[in-house]
């Protein structure tokens, strides 16, 4: 195997799975339902053994589509065939994470012990909850650096047309074969660094919410990411140069970044506005030329980046009473989809009695919010470089989004989730309409439709 290590000699991930990883915070023993991570230069001949460790049973569904297939999956079948009664599902070319297909999963898995999941994001998605559903186990070979769902124990599922992260099955076993990986597609790898560039401005939002409404916050997942990231993100050309090291470094970065969610019972470390922002363009707007989902984050990361600059410049910003009501919501999400945001808004919806609290914290402690989010943040040109620097997309328009859609994603998206985000202080205070504004400025009007 090969696995980099952190500060002490310790390898964060060896000594999470061993459970001798301490709660930073209350010194609590912590441990994961991940048994197995695997993260080598090469797994090929090592598929039955890796399977044969986790006990998933004898009757195996592997899981792939055309892609994946092709590129791992008949050698998983292969190699398995030895030692397990092999059932060969291939989906179809890009398969969608939806409640259709998990049925149509569900149905064809009904006789399978356990599931292996071969692929990345969507295929890893739909065999989590699958698996969750049915009870049965389930491991992931991963095919592409694309995202940090891998060890998550919650998947992206979209239910009657809206985008939610679910509660799934944890995998047994994760196994990243480095070779396949450097080979997956520039455009995934380019995805993977974009999903991982979203930790200090996810951070920063599930920080804000603890500050000013002391809503649960922990420190752990992303000290489990420190020194990765720093590596990461300090020489990101490697990646996409061959380089095994650099790609060992983004593998560990996205499993312990889902490593971090499950811990933590839920997607609050590595989702919060730049992804409200991405589910709204996604619910609204489906007939898009199509786009990764690491390539949308990369570029909404950097519009929340944008806008905690200009917010923690400023002087402790003076909210209202919130004047929404769930006719405005009907109008704007449609009568299938309102009801499911409405109630979630709700949650967070400012009254009189709520802004006076939410005032007097900010006008007393503007000073402290502000160091402590700075403490997390990196400043938006510093994230927009790590971009650059391996060519991914860094504007709306590079991912074939219109500046008016965007608009409205920046002004909208706060309103599909109880998650209270830098968006929706801007909101609160009166300022998220300028902003929005200023952040499609020089977009193509082109495009716009």
């Amino acid at each position: 195997m090969l696995l980099a290590t952190v500060s002490g000699g310790m390898d964060a991930i060896e000594t999470l799975l061993a459970g001798r990883t301490c709660d930073p915070e209350d010194g609590r023993v912590l441990s994961v339902p991940t048994r197995v991570v695997a993260i080598a230069e090469s797994l090929a001949g090592q598929e039955d053994v890796l399977i044969g460790e986790l006990d998933l049973g004898h009757r195996l569904a592997v899981v792939s589509d055309s892609a994946t297939q092709e590129v791992m999956g008949k050698r998983v079948e292969r190699t398995l065939a030895a030692v397990a009664e092999v059932q060969s599902l291939i989906l179809s070319d890009r398969p969608t994470a939806t409640m259709a297909t998990i049925e149509r999963l569900a149905m064809a898995t009904a006789d399978a012990d356990g599931l292996v999941a071969v692929g990345s994001g969507t295929i890893n998605d739909l065999c989590k909850y699958t698996a969750a559903l049915a009870g049965k186990p389930y491991a992931v070979f991963g095919t592409a650096p694309s995202m940090n769902g891998y060890t998550s124990a919650n998947a992206s599922i979209t239910v009657a047309g809206h985008k939610k992260s679910l509660s799934a099955a944890a995998p047994a076993g994760v196994f990243l074969d480095l070779s396949v990986l450097a080979a997956a597609p520039p455009r995934l790898i380019r995805a993977g660094l974009g999903d991982s560039l979203c930790r200090p401005t996810a951070q920063a939002d599930w920080l804000l919410a603890h500050l000013l409404f002391n809503r649960p916050y922990r420190e752990l997942p992303f000290a489990l990411l420190a020194e990765d990231e720093t590596a990461l993100f300090g020489e990101p050309k490697a990646l996409l140069a061959g380089d095994l090291a650099a790609m060992a470094r983004l593998a560990r970065t996205l499993v312990l970044s889902g490593f971090g969610m499950t811990l933590c019972g839920g997607s609050h470390p590595a989702s919060q506005g730049e992804h409200l922002i991405s589910h709204y363009v996604e619910t609204m707007a489906p007939g898009l030329p199509e786009s990764f989902h690491g390539e949308q984050i990369g570029v909404t990361t950097l519009t929340m980046a944008r806008l905690y600059d200009r917010l923690l410049a400023g002087g402790p910003p003076q909210v209202s009473v919130s004047q929404l009501h769930e006719a405005a919501f009907i109008e704007h999400f449609g009568a299938e989809l309102a009801p499911a945001c409405w109630t979630e808004f709700t949650g967070k919806r400012l009254d009189v009695a709520g802004a006076e609290r939410l005032n007097q914290r900010l006008q007393t402690g503007w000073p402290s919010v502000v160091r402590r989010l700075s403490s997390v943040l990196l400043p938006a040109d510093e994230l927009e470089q790590v971009l650059d620097a391996v060519g991914a997309p860094t504007r709306p328009e590079q991912i074939h989004w219109p500046a008016s859609l965007y608009g409205q994603a920046i002004r909208h998206a706060r309103k599909i989730r109880n998650r209270y985000t830098a968006l929706d202080l801007a909101a609160d205070a009166g300022l998220l309409d300028g902003f929005a504004r200023t952040a499609t400025e020089g977009m193509e009007t082109s495009q716009d439709g």
